[in-house]
């Protein structure tokens, strides 16, 4: 027997899903990583690969880039020998810190109650 189909109880999303605009923003990978390591201020592209050893040079090139193109990472070239370049996020960028804070908060729960079960885990075995 087929299962009823349960009526949508979520509002409306608006013409233009504001959570889509959002979410096409930061959803690429490592972006909410370096939204986190941006928001302490600006970056050099070297400081930023050494906060995040696991992304290789060739993304965090091109999520700088989308970054910068959609209006969240200011790239400042500064006048030194030999040039270097800065990055920063923008007032827009800064927008996104707190809830990027808030998911931080949330995995740090969820890792903190796994640790919790493997430890009750263990002690019953």
């Amino acid at each position: 027997m087929p299962l009823k189909r349960r009526k949508n109880q979520s509002p409306a999303p608006l013409p233009s899903c504001p959570l889509f605009a959002c979410m096409s923003l930061i959803g690429g990978a490592w972006t909410p990583n370096v939204i986190w390591y941006l928001s302490g201020g600006p970056r050099r592209f070297s400081e930023l690969r050494a906060d995040i050893p696991a992304i290789s040079a060739k993304v965090l090139t091109q999520r700088l880039r989308d970054m910068e193109e959609n209006g969240l990472v200011t790239r400042t070239v500064m006048p030194t020998s030999p040039p270097s370049v800065d990055y920063a996020l923008t007032d827009l960028g800064q927008e996104l810190v707190p809830a990027i804070a808030a998911i931080v908060d949330v995995g740090a729960r969820l890792k903190q109650r796994k640790a919790s079960m493997e430890a009750l885990n263990a002690a019953a075995e």
